[in-house]
C-alpha cells in the first residue's frame, strides 16, 4: 500500500511512493526533493507490493520454439502449457498510484529541479551591497557547508562524472576561502580537486558540462588569485585552455552585446564585457537567461536591482542553495507530457494534459520556446518537443519555426553551437513526421536528422551532451526502424519502459541537475504495474479468441493461428486499454472474419458472387425465405452464419456497454465490403472501411457519413490502406526494405513512386485527423489514423521484428 512520511526539511505533502512486482517484494528507492515548497508532492521510498497471482513468468528466449523460421508458429498446446491467465487484481493499487501522479502534475509551477553547488558558490561570492566585506546571501555560504560529500567533493552525490564534480567543488572551495570559513573543509575540496583533475582526461568529450571549457579556466584564475595553488600542468587542463581560446575568438563580441544569444548563459566565464549593454538584454524576471551563476556574476558588476530579486527569490525558494538554470517550467510541462505517454500511462491524465499543453501553448511563439516563459533566445530541442505534442493534440503550430534553426543544410540547436546534441536532433525527427502537405522545411528538417541520426548510429556515437539516460540507442534505433506511421502505441510503451531510466537518469548543463517530475520512478513502477495489469487480459482475452477461432473451425476456412495471433498482435498493440476490450476483440475478429471469406473464395469469382448473392439473402431475411432456410452450399451457408453470429454478438456488447442498436450499421458495413470484395476479389478494397466503422460503432461513436469530411477520411483511407496491403502482399515472400523515412526514393522504380504516393496520402490523413477545427469529434478521427499505421506496419515491418514485437508485447511481463 502507498505509505505517508514526513521529512525533515520539507513541510507535509502528498507521498509518491515506489511499486514492487511478485514476490518477493523489492523495494524501488523513491526520490526526494529538493528543497521545494509545501504544497508540491514528495517521493517517499515507500513501496506498494503486486498481489497478481501468476505462474512464474516467461520471458522471450523460451518462445524459441514458438517463433520458428522467422513465423510465429502457435500450436495449440504451446499456449495452453504456457502461464495461466493472470489474475487482473490491481486496480486499486493502479488507482492510487495514479492520485500521486495527478497530485505532481498538477503542483506544476516553475519547475522542480536539484541545487547546483556551482551556481550557489556563485551566489556565495556576491558581496554585501551594504555592508562591503561580508556576504549578501550567508545562507548560500551555509548551504555549501551542509553538503559536502564525504569525498572531500561537491556535485550530484549519485553520479561521478569529473567534470561536474570537479566544477562544483572549485567553486565551492573558492566560496568558503573567499570569506574565510570552514578551512578544514575547504583543504579535503582542494585535495579531492588536486587527486581527481587528470580524470578528465579520460571522459567523453560528450559529457563535458555546457560552457565548462569557459567556466572552469576563470575559476581556476580566481583561484590563483585568492593564493590556492592548482597544478595546472595536466594535459587535460592544457586541452581546456586550447578549447577556451579558440572558443573566446569565436565569440561575436558585437552580437553578444546587442543580441540575446546563448552567450547570455555563461557571462562568469567571459572577459572585458560591456555591462551597460548586456543590462538591456536582461529576461523580465532580471536573469540572464535564466542562469543564477551568470546573473550573480553580473550582480557583482552592475548591483543591478533586477539581478538582485531574481537571485534574491532563488535564495529564499530554495532555502539557500540555487538550481543551475531557472525556471524550467516550459521544460517540465514537455517533457512530462511526453514522458507519461510513452510510458503507456497517459490515460490517466487526459485533463492534466490538457493542462500541460494549454500552458506551453500560452507562451508559444513564432520563433519557438526555450526551457522558460518569456525567452527572447529559443532552442530546437524544446521547439521540437512542443511543436509535435501541440500539433498531436490538435493545436495549430507552424512549421515555420524551424526555419531560424537552419543553417545552410543543416540544423542547429543554438546559433554557434560547437557540437550538434543527439537528442536535439532526435526530437527534431520526431516532430518532423508530423508533417502535413507542402510543409518542405519539416521534409528537410527530417532528412537532415534521419541521415544524422543513421550516421551517428553506424558509428557507435549515440552519446548525447544534454541528458545521461539509460538506453538512448534503444531510443533513437526504435524511432529509426519504426517510423512514426509505423509506431504502434503499445509497442512503443513496452521497449520504451525498459529504456526509461527513472530517477537515474540526469541533465547534463553547467552542472548535472534532476528534473524529479520528468524523471522519477514514480511513472515507471506505475507504467510497470499498469503495463502487467494490460497484458493480463491481454492473455485471457487470447485465450478466449483462440475458442472463438476454434469453435467456428476458422482452420478450415484458411485462417492459420499465426494470422490469428499477427491479428489479435495489431489490435492489442493500438486498442490496449481494459476498458475497451469490446473494441479490441471486435478488430480482431473482423479481420479474421474478412481473412476467411477472402481466402476460402480466392480462386473463384463464381462462388464469390454466390457467396455475396447468398450473404445479402441473409442479410434481408436473417436466413429464412418461407420459412425455410436458405438452400447454399456448406461452406458458404457456414460462413454466412458465422459471420452474422460474431455481428449479432458485436450488436449484444454495443448495446450493453452504450445503450445503442448498432446492428442496421454493422450489416450495412459488411454488405458494402462483400459487393466492394465479390467484384475483384481483393480483400483489402474496403477492408479499412469496415474495420474503421467497426471499431467507432462499437466505441459508442455515430456519425453522418453524408459529411465530406468523413467521405474524405473513408476514402483517404481505404486508398493507403489498399496500397499498403498491396504492397505487403507483393513483398511478403521477400527481405521487405524498410521504408526510407527520408523520402529518398528511387523515382524510376514503380514501388518507389508507390511508396512516395503513400507518404503524400499519409501527410494529407494526419492533417486531417489532427485538425481540431472541422467540429468532429477527435476520437472518431482517431480511429481513421490508428488503422492506417497498422496497415503501415504490417506493410513495412521486417517478420522477425514482428515476432519480436509479438512476444515482448504479449507474452513478457514487464520486470
Amino acid at each position: 500500500m502507498f505509505m505517508s512520511s514526513s521529512s525533515s526539511s520539507h513541510a507535509r505533502r502528498p507521498q509518491l511512493s515506489s511499486f514492487s512486482y511478485l514476490h518477493p517484494p523489492l523495494p524501488f528507492p523513491g526520490l526526494s526533493f529538493f528543497n521545494t515548497r509545501d504544497k508540491r508532492v514528495n517521493f517517499d521510498s515507500t513501496r506498494i507490493i503486486c498481489i497478481a497471482k501468476s505462474k512464474p513468468a516467461r520471458t522471450t528466449p523460451e518462445y524459441s520454439d514458438v517463433l520458428q523460421t522467422g513465423l510465429p508458429l502457435i500450436v495449440e498446446d504451446d499456449i495452453q502449457e504456457q502461464e495461466e491467465p493472470l489474475e487482473v487484481s490491481l486496480e486499486n493499487q493502479i488507482r492510487q498510484g495514479v492520485d500521486i501522479v495527478k497530485s505532481m502534475l498538477g503542483s506544476m509551477e516553475d519547475g522542480e529541479t536539484s541545487i547546483s553547488a556551482y551556481d550557489t558558490a556563485w551566489v556565495a561570492l556576491v558581496e554585501n551591497i551594504h555592508h562591503p566585506g561580508s556576504p549578501q546571501f550567508p545562507s548560500s555560504l551555509q548551504w555549501i557547508a551542509n553538503n559536502q560529500l564525504p569525498d572531500g567533493s561537491w556535485g550530484d552525490p549519485d553520479v561521478f562524472l569529473a567534470h561536474d564534480r570537479l566544477i562544483n567543488t572549485l567553486a565551492c572551495v573558492i566560496a568558503l576561502k573567499k570569506w574565510n570559513i570552514h578551512p578544514h573543509k575547504c583543504k579535503r575540496g582542494l585535495s579531492f580537486v588536486k587527486e581527481n583533475i587528470s580524470k578528465l582526461e579520460k571522459e567523453n568529450e560528450e559529457h563535458m558540462l555546457i560552457g565548462f571549457e569557459i567556466a572552469f579556466p576563470s575559476l581556476l584564475e580566481m583561484a590563483k588569485k585568492l593564493g590556492i595553488e592548482i597544478p595546472d600542468d595536466s594535459p587535460a587542463l592544457q586541452d581546456i585552455y586550447t578549447k577556451r581560446d579558440l572558443k573566446l575568438t569565436r565569440i561575436p563580441k558585437d552580437i553578444m552585446h546587442n543580441v540575446p544569444t546563448t552567450l547570455l548563459y555563461s557571462l562568469e566565464g567571459l572577459p572585458s564585457l560591456d555591462w551597460e549593454k548586456l543590462v538591456k538584454l536582461q529576461c523580465t524576471d532580471g536573469s540572464f537567461l535564466f542562469s543564477p551563476s551568470s546573473t550573480a556574476f553580473a550582480l557583482m558588476h552592475t548591483k543591478d536591482g533586477n539581478c538582485f530579486s531574481y537571485i534574491n527569490n532563488l535564495v529564499h525558494k530554495f532555502n539557500g542553495g540555487v538550481p543551475t538554470v531557472y525556471p524550467v517550467d516550459l521544460f517540465e510541462h514537455i517533457w512530462c507530457v511526453d514522458r507519461l505517454q510513452r510510458l503507456g500511462i497517459s490515460r490517466f491524465f487526459h485533463p492534466e494534459i490538457k493542462e500541460c499543453l494549454g500552458y506551453v501553448h500560452r507562451y508559444w511563439t513564432k520563433d519557438g520556446i526555450c526551457w522558460a516563459r518569456n525567452s527572447r533566445v529559443q532552442d530546437i530541442d524544446d521547439t521540437a518537443m512542443g511543436f509535435r505534442l501541440l500539433r498531436l493534440h490538435g493545436y495549430e503550430v507552424s512549421p515555420d519555426v524551424f526555419k531560424q534553426f537552419r543553417k545552410g543544410d543543416e540544423f542547429v540547436c543554438f546559433m554557434g553551437q560547437s557540437n550538434q546534441a543527439i537528442t536535439g536532433i532526435y526530437n527534431l525527427y520526431r516532430a518532423s513526421q508530423m508533417m502535413f502537405p507542402e510543409e518542405t522545411i519539416l521534409e528537410e528538417a527530417k532528412k537532415f536528422s534521419v541521415n544524422f541520426l543513421r550516421e551517428k548510429r553506424a558509428a557507435s556515437e549515440l552519446l548525447d551532451k544534454w541528458i545521461i539516460t539509460k538506453d538512448l540507442p534503444g531510443e533513437v534505433g526504435f524511432a529509426l526502424d519504426v517510423p512514426w506511421y509505423a509506431c504502434l502505441p503499445r509497442v512503443e510503451t513496452r521497449l520504451y519502459i525498459e529504456q526509461y531510466g527513472g530517477q537515474d537518469d540526469v541533465w547534463i548543463g553547467k552542472t548535472l541537475y534532476r528534473m524529479p517530475y520528468v524523471n522519477n520512478n514514480v511513472y515507471l513502477e506505475l507504467a510497470k504495474l499498469d503495463y502487467n495489469n494490460c497484458q493480463s487480459l491481454h492473455r485471457i482475452e487470447w485465450d478466449n479468441i483462440q475458442k472463438w477461432y476454434e469453435g467456428y473451425n476458422l482452420g478450415g476456412f484458411g485462417v492459420n493461428k499465426r494470422s490469428l495471433l499477427r491479428t489479435y498482435f495489431l489490435a492489442t498493440s493500438n486498442i490496449f486499454e481494459p476498458e475497451r476490450s469490446v473494441e479490441r476483440l471486435t478488430w480482431a475478429k473482423t479481420v479474421i472474419l474478412v481473412q476467411a471469406i477472402a481466402s476460402y473464395f480466392e480462386n473463384s469469382r463464381e462462388e464469390r458472387i454466390e457467396f455475396a448473392n447468398e450473404f445479402q439473402k441473409f442479410l434481408n431475411t436473417r436466413g429464412y425465405i418461407n420459412g425455410r432456410r436458405l438452400d447454399v452450399k456448406q461452406a458458404t451457408k457456414g460462413l454466412i452464419e458465422m459471420v452474422f453470429a460474431t455481428l449479432n454478438q458485436f450488436s449484444l456488447d454495443a448495446l450493453v456497454v452504450h445503450g445503442e442498436d448498432i446492428t442496421h450499421h454493422l450489416y450495412q458495413s459488411w454488405e458494402k465490403w462483400v459487393l466492394t470484395w465479390q467484384e475483384g476479389g481483393d480483400r483489402r478494397e474496403g477492408e479499412a472501411e469496415l474495420l474503421v466503422q467497426t471499431i467507432n460503432l462499437m466505441a459508442g461513436h455515430t456519425h453522418s457519413q453524408e459529411e465530406e469530411l468523413y467521405e474524405r477520411l473513408f476514402k483517404l483511407t481505404n486508398t493507403v490502406c489498399h496500397q499498403l496491403g498491396h504492397y505487403h502482399h507483393l513483398n511478403k515472400d521477400k527481405q521487405p526494405q524498410q521504408v526510407e523515412d527520408n523520402g529518398g526514393y528511387n523515382n524510376s522504380n514503380p514501388e518507389s513512386i508507390s511508396k512516395l504516393q503513400i507518404e503524400s496520402d499519409m501527410r494529407e490523413l494526419v492533417q486531417l485527423v489532427l485538425n481540431s477545427s472541422d467540429g468532429m469529434d477527435s476520437n472518431i478521427k482517431q480511429t481513421f489514423l490508428t488503422v492506417t499505421k497498422s496497415f503501415y506496419y504490417t506493410a513495412f515491418t521486417h517478420p522477425g521484428t514482428v515476432n519480436y514485437h509479438i512476444a515482448k508485447v504479449l507474452f513478457e511481463r514487464v520486470v
